[in-house]
């Protein structure tokens, strides 16, 4: 049977212009949804896992075609609370070359923003799942989203459900001194940590040295410290760091190192050409997820959170459309893109 995996957090509805039009040009925007934790429900269900996301959403139709959204790929939507009045939206504009992608937010009120505790039972939501995995966006919405979290993570940890948090920082939502408060006391009960080069030292004020994310400076020694101290602070299992050089907005290099406790796994390095960026640390998630129910080494397990994640970088929306056998065969070293005939 298929492991079961619990992710918790908004969907929200995607409004952008075509290809690389700018908001003041387009006289059109396609509509497409996603979210940080719906982004690693869809990867884990096309992965073959029993992936559930759990939410609040409105009852009407824009509520439904989120819902809608995930169902199409086989995500159990069976525990998303319906009720409230919106949907939360975000604008987004694509970059290319120098000029960066732009997000503009209209979340406030949104349906989770009204979300009780009484909206979800944890003990029945968890029943026969192996993990559940939230990012740091999630508590950011307000108080009492974070409350429920913070349910959530206490009850995963008493049913034995291992918990992976994304700490996704985002300084539109709340400020470094909030982030730091919520997210030290939610971590005291995550097992798995995923970060970036920024988050670590946005929400706990832990650099990595000699690196600079603008100009696209890497160093690998001061990523091993910031992942050490992450671990010493919190008791997490393992922390997993990717590290994306910044060329310009359509060329990143991608690459990630994974912290067992003990020894520090470092990936091979993909040079990518984007063509959608966002969801790209989504899907490293849910790739790390997937490779750790797997039951690989930590070194397989970070060769296919990337491999993920860079495949994702190559597909248009938050959703990251990959099988197991894609993400394996580009985690092997075929990374030609020559057509499979």
């Amino acid at each position: 049977m298929a492991k079961r995996v619990i992710t918790f957090g908004e969907l929200m509805l995607r409004l952008a212009p075509e290809g690389y039009y700018r908001f003041v040009q387009a006289d059109k925007l396609g509509a497409t949804y996603g979210g940080g934790e719906a982004n690693v429900a869809v990867s884990l269900a096309n992965y073959g896992f029993d992936a559930a996301f759990v939410s609040k959403l409105p009852t009407h139709e824009i509520g439904q075609a989120a819902v809608n959204s995930l169902r199409r790929y086989g995500v159990d939507t069976s525990f998303i609370a319906r009720g409230g009045d919106r949907v939360g939206i975000y604008f987004l504009e694509k970059g290319a070359s120098q000029r960066p992608s732009k997000v503009i937010y209209d979340r406030a009120g949104s349906s989770i923003y009204t979300a009780s505790k009484e909206d979800f039972d944890w003990k029945k939501i968890f029943e026969g799942a192996e993990w559940f995995h939230f990012t740091g966006i999630t508590p950011a919405l307000n108080d009492n989203v974070a409350a429920i979290c913070l349910d959530a993570c206490k009850a995963a940890k008493e049913l034995g459900v291992k918990v992976s948090c994304d700490l996704n920082y985002r300084n539109k939502l709340w400020s470094k001194e909030k982030a730091g408060e919520v997210m030290g006391e939610l971590c005291k009960y995550v097992d798995v940590c995923i970060a970036n080069e920024e988050d670590a030292a946005d929400v706990f004020g832990i650099k990595a040295a000699n690196t600079d994310v603008t100009t696209g400076t890497v160093n690998h020694e001061g990523y091993k410290d910031v992942a050490k101290q992450l671990a010493d602070r919190f008791g997490f299992e393992k922390v997993a760091i990717t590290l994306r050089e910044s060329i310009s907005a359509n060329d990143n290099n991608w690459s990630a190192m994974l912290y067992d406790g003990t020894d520090y796994y470092f990936s091979k390095k993909y040079k990518m050409h984007i063509v959608d960026r966002v969801g790209g640390g989504d899907s490293f998630g849910g790739g790390l997820i997937a490779a750790c129910l797997s039951g690989y080494s930590a070194q397989e397990t970070i060769e296919f959170a990337v491999a993920a994640s860079c495949l994702k970088h190559s597909i248009e929306g938050d959703y990251n459309m990959v099988s197991m056998d894609e993400v394996k065969k580009l985690a092997g070293g075929d990374a030609s893109g020559r057509v499979q005939r």
